[in-house]
């Protein structure tokens, strides 16, 4: 065998794996070689018994050997509901051996984020952002690995392994082409489901190889053990039907051949027949018989140890069992000597978990578990609880007990429960925290706690399922005990799950509804700013009215709180779209600031009032060509949401909008870079969803910008950027960025419809911002030779709007417009005109395309020259190539 063969007793489950092993040897050879090299994953499966952790025991002896750290785990049946349990058994134990200090220079900037996690950090008062902590442990094991090459990672049981571990291994593993460690999964097949199954179908998918999957014996291998254990005169009829007894798993014909000793059997074939009756004696019920026979002492005392799972002291299970502490002494020596119990086996990882014995294998676990009585099941883990709150440990460790105990009215346990739910939250699980505030729900809580059991159970769900969050804040908030700020929080956050999960119309209704039952004043005021919020995003509900109803409403605040501010930020980004007066526009979001500032409530994690209305407020800055303003505040979104840790989709609207501002400015090189930032992150929350056509669109109108018209239909395509469209509004505006991409791929009908249809949709909204939602410049173009009277129409009303909106950027642009739609010396004029304005806009990219247009209609090389310079500066790929051809026309003239 390779590496040499251990003693035959010791790793009997170890015979007939020489390939697996060779192929760990492989992969060890590979980790040792080149501390530069790319990390690998081997994944073993194979049912109960068949030697997975044997064959784990076996990779950390040659790891060892060879100067390798390793680092173990093990999932259990009995712990999957708790979060962070096979992560934290993986790297605990070397962390927590560090000084504080020591742990956080080995974590980095990540401490604050992955230490909680991982059990070695206090978190922090708010949420955590579950994606972020996944990242954070991504990214803190990504350093360990470094610092501690060559490093192993050893994960038995996985499929029993904690939904957050899961997320994590998923994630870490997809990642190992630049870091050097090997890390060994092994499992059973089937077993789990839902999220928990599709983790370890990514987790395989990172492999790039087959998983391994051990086999059963061969009777000549059966027949090798059964010789090596009980002695060379074993025949051939006794150790075949040892193997058929068994069905070749290691394990069972280890236990089996253990009773042929105790019961001084002679490996005969006369005595073949009496192997069955002893293999059942070894399992399952014989198990439970076997047990019986110790003595009731000493099965509580095995209950006990099955009820604790992990981490398993002879005084814990004492308390636990309620005997004293010499019987418990007795009977853990009765269970180790029966093979039931036995001290953790160091060579297998397990001194890492704090405990002083284990199960001999998860079958006995299991086996034993599944034999407690059920009512004594369920008293042992409200016992177990009890202790573990009465240790000071808190309310997340005792929840897995908890949620065993039957519902009984419980007042307590609802506390529990919720406390826990909120430590679970803390610490990036709200999964387990759903879990916990579930069972808190069936207790059931008294009737003036029943609903604030309903909200926190719909926050802790708003991330990961707003269709959930619905139905919990819909009950809720038809119930009594609901109250004060915190249902008019249920209120706003009711209204958000609906816009995330596309029932807008419901949104708006929900807010509208409950304004309509207070008085005039601020919590009236606030809902009437969220109503209008929505509104404004909802695209379907900007009407004429809508806006009037908002300008007279707006037109009485002066910015004294926050409700009077987001009123004001609403009525700057209407007038935005609308195209009325830019002075107006800035106006209007200047009185909202403070000192220049955002106000405090009004900040970016301030759970008042939602990203949307801030990022409304910078949308505005944007088009109204206040850009320095737009990147500050979208920069501030971006430095506040990574410092806080939220991952999802708050840090992916940053870094499109983030994108938006770079993309008006002509920074398109940084533009794509957050667009592309920002469409990774939305990937992961999920696609159709209003934040994902933000970066999409953004993406496809920035590569179109830089003359990369194929790579903008392979993004489109890739990321499904066409009809049906959201019915959310999108900025920049979505059929006037699809419309100019299919103009680009000569799509010219199709094209032209997409940019009609913007404007009948502006017609219905009551105008609109030419600089948003440019499609009449766009569409004039089109037009310009199959119909020139209304494409000198629409450039015409294109000036107009720009005019009443005011900003350099918007003139220059309908000029732009103009001049190509003209001849001769009066393209040039207005060419000249249109450079002019946009020489003091903050746009360059439009700057730089209308120098080069300039320099075409007038023939000017120097015009063209400094187009060039500009282009080259934005990135423009496409404007210098345009630059480029226009000087060689003029040489050879």
């Amino acid at each position: 065998m390779t590496e040499g063969r251990p003693p035959a007793a010791a790793v009997a489950s170890l015979w007939e794996r020489d390939a697996e092993i060779a192929t760990v040897a492989a992969a060890l050879d590979a980790l040792c070689a080149d501390q530069s090299s790319a990390g690998s994953l081997l994944i073993f499966r194979g049912e109960a018994g068949l030697g997975k952790t044997a064959l784990l025991a076996e990779t950390r002896r040659i790891a060892e050997r060879r100067g390798c750290t390793v680092w173990s785990a093990r999932g259990a049946e009995t712990l999957k509901s708790v979060p962070f349990n096979v992560v934290r058994q993986l790297f605990q134990p070397a962390l927590l051996s560090l000084l504080p200090e020591e742990a956080r220079e080995y974590l980095g900037d990540w401490y604050d984020i992955a230490g909680p996690a991982l059990g070695i950090a206090d978190p922090q008062e708010r949420s955590a952002d579950p994606q972020y902590v996944c990242d954070g442990l991504v990214a803190a094991v990504r350093r360990l690995a470094r610092r501690e090459w060559p490093l192993v990672l050893l994960i038995d049981d996985a499929h029993w392994a904690d939904q957050e571990t899961l997320r994590w291994l998923a994630a870490f593993t997809g990642r190992l082409d630049d870091v050097a460690v090997l890390v060994v999964v092994t499992r059973r097949p089937g077993e789990v489901g839902g999220d928990s199954a599709r983790h370890l179908e990514a987790v395989a998918a990172a492999a790039g190889r087959p998983v391994g999957n051990l086999r059963a014996l061969t009777p000549d291998a059966a027949a090798g053990l059964t010789r090596t254990t009980l002695g060379g005169h074993a025949d051939d009829a006794f150790c075949r039907e040892v193997w058929a007894v068994t069905a070749g798993n290691p394990y069972e014909a280890v236990e089996l051949l253990a009773r042929v000793q105790e019961s001084e059997l002679q490996p005969v074939e006369a005595h073949a027949g009496e192997l069955r009756a002893l293999n059942r004696a070894a399992r399952g019920g014989g198990l439970v018989d076997r047990l019986t026979g110790l003595g009731l002492e000493a099965t509580r005392f095995a209950w006990a140890a099955a009820i604790l799972g992990a981490g398993i002291t002879v005084d814990m299970v004492a308390r636990l069992a309620t005997m004293d502490d010499d019987v418990a002494r007795t009977c853990a020596e009765l269970l180790r000597n029966a093979r039931i119990l036995t001290a953790p086996d160091p060579a297998a990882g397990s001194e890492g978990e704090d405990g002083e014995l284990e199960f001999v294998h998860p079958l006995i676990a299991s086996a034993v578990y599944h034999s407690i009585p059920a009512a004594v099941c369920t008293a042992m883990h409200g016992v177990a609880a009890q202790i573990i709150t009465e240790m000071g440990r808190g309310a997340a460790e005792a929840a897995r007990h908890l949620l065993k105990v039957h519902p009984d009215d419980d007042e307590e346990l609802v506390e529990q429960l919720r406390e826990a739910a909120r430590e679970h939250l803390a610490v990036g699980a709200p999964d387990a925290a759903r879990i916990c505030l579930e069972r808190a729900l069936a207790e059931p809580p008294r009737p003036e706690v029943h609903a604030h059991v309903l909200y926190e159970l719909g926050c802790a769900t708003l991330l990961t399922a707003p269709a959930v969050t619905i139905d919990h804040l819909q009950y809720a908030l038809g119930m009594p005990g609901l109250d004060g700020e915190r249902r008019i929080d249920a209120v706003v956050r009711l209204s958000q799950a609906l816009l995330h999960n596309d029932q807008l119309e419901e949104a708006v209704r929900t807010v509208e509804a409950e304004a309509a039952r207070h008085e005039p004043g601020p919590v009236r005021l606030r809902l009437q700013a969220v109503q209008f919020m929505w509104e404004g995003i909802h695209g379907e509900t900007v009407s004429p009215a809508r806006s009037r109803r908002l300008a007279e409403l707006a037109g009485t605040c002066t910015g004294r709180d926050n409700a009077e501010r987001a009123l004001l930020i609403l009525r700057g980004f209407d007038a935005m779209t609308h195209g009325e007066s830019a002075a107006e526009v800035l106006d209007l979001c200047d009185r909202a600031l403070v000192n220049g500032r955002l106000a405090p409530g009004l900040g970016w994690t301030d759970p008042e009032w939602g990203i949307e209305l801030l990022m409304m407020l910078g949308s505005a800055y944007t088009y109204a060509d206040r850009l320095d303003r737009a990147e500050s505040l979208f920069a501030e979104a971006l430095r506040v949401y990574t410092g806080a840790g939220w991952r999802g989709g708050h840090l992916s609207l940053a870094n499109a909008f983030l994108g938006l501002a770079y993309r008006r400015q002509g920074r398109l090189r940084d533009a794509e870079a957050a667009l592309r930032e920002a469409l990774a992150l939305a990937e992961r929350v999920g696609r159709r969803l209003p934040l994902y056509w933000s970066a999409s669109c953004g993406l496809v109108d920035t590569l179109l910008a830089r003359g990369r018209v194929e790579e903008a239909w392979a993004a489109a395509e890739q990321y499904g950027f066409a009809p049906p469209y959201p019915s959310t509004i999108v900025l920049p505006d979505i059929r006037s960025v699809r419309g100019r991409l299919l103009l680009a791929v000569g799509r010219a009908e199709e094209g032209i419809g997409e940019l009609e249809a913007a404007e009948k949709t502006a017609v219905s909204r009551g105008g609109h911002n030419p600089v948003l939602a440019p499609w009449s410049i766009d569409l004039a173009k089109a037009l310009a030779d199959q119909d020139p009277a209304r494409a000198a129409q629409l450039a015409a009303d294109a000036r107009r709007q720009a005019e009443r909106f005011g900003t350099d950027t918007a003139i220059g642009e309908a000029l732009r417009c103009a001049a190509a739609l003209e001849t001769g010396q009066r393209a040039v004029r207005l060419a000249a005109r249109a450079v002019t304005y946009l020489e003091a806009s903050p746009c360059q990219y439009e700057h730089a395309a209308a120098r080069i247009e300039h320099g075409i209609a007038a023939g000017s090389v120097a015009e063209l020259h400094r187009g060039l310079d500009l282009a080259r500066s934005c990135g423009a790929d496409g404007l210098v190539a345009q630059g480029r051809q226009a000087l060689e026309a003029l040489r050879v003239r």
